[in-house]
């Protein structure tokens, strides 16, 4: 392991509330980098895919920053609007 690795392991077994903050955090990541890859494979700006989904330029770039907790129903919109399929799964990870 690393040592932020080690450092991020530390804290979460001191303190719960770091771990879940750690692990909220981990999931909104998650979903930024799903919305800008799905963005940047249709070759779009933010303001291009905003427009295209129908939905604030603002909306788009909180998303990708990780700014915003986003609904599933925002996700299912871009789904629909992209003519892709949302998939939501559980996935075991190892404890962190």
């Amino acid at each position: 392991m690393g040592k932020l690795e080690d450092y991020i392991k530390d804290r979460s077994e001191k303190n719960p509330q770091f771990s879940k903050l750690y692990k909220e955090e981990l999931r909104r990541l998650d979903v930024a980098l799903a919305v800008k890859n799905l963005r940047t494979t249709l070759g779009m700006s933010q303001r291009e895919f905003a427009k295209y989904i129908g939905k604030p330029q603002s909306t788009i770039g909180r998303i990708e920053t990780r700014k915003v907790n986003v609904s599933l129903d925002v996700l299912n919109e871009i789904a629909i609007a992209t003519g892709t399929k949302l998939e939501i799964k559980y996935v075991t990870k190892s404890k962190v």
